[in-house]
């Protein structure tokens, strides 16, 4: 990954204007100029990793604590009922991007957006499998 700072760096560092709903030590939420909907808020930590399992602790905790304070300012101020938390690590997985980001996108009657999920089986033998890979691999981190 190159050093060269990110979009999202820059409007952090105020190099680049945003519609800015909070900023703390560690957090900067703005808005998206491309929504998916009205109110569509992004929420970056200040920490520049371009995915979340590269985020230190204090990071990820503080993105943690300020994302359902945020979730509840964009309800209250869109109207909307509901809305999702979207997040991609990766471009395979539809980043675009490379500093970790969470889309906020309130939802509403007849918004015409939409999620395809397509749930897979999962057998025994593999979700032992993959326990047994998990345990391994948080064992090492502890």
């Amino acid at each position: 990954m190159s050093d060269s700072p990110t979009l999202f760096d820059k409007i952090i560092r105020g190099e680049i204007p945003s519609y800015k709903v909070y900023e703390d030590e560690h957090v900067y939420a703005f808005l998206d100029i491309g929504p998916q909907s009205q109110g569509h808020t992004l929420v970056v930590p200040k920490e520049s990793k371009a995915q979340l399992d590269e985020l230190s602790d204090d990071a990820a905790a503080a993105i943690g604590r300020a994302l359902p304070r945020l979730c509840r300012a964009v309800l209250q101020a869109t109207g909307a009922t509901a809305y999702n938390i979207l997040q991609n690590n990766g471009a395979r997985a539809g980043q675009a991007v490379f500093h970790v980001h969470f889309h906020i996108i309130p939802r509403f009657d007849d918004d015409g957006l939409s999620f395809k999920w397509t749930p897979g089986d999962l057998n025994q033998d593999r979700a032992n499998e993959l326990l047994a890979a998990m345990h391994a691999a948080l064992s090492e981190e502890a």
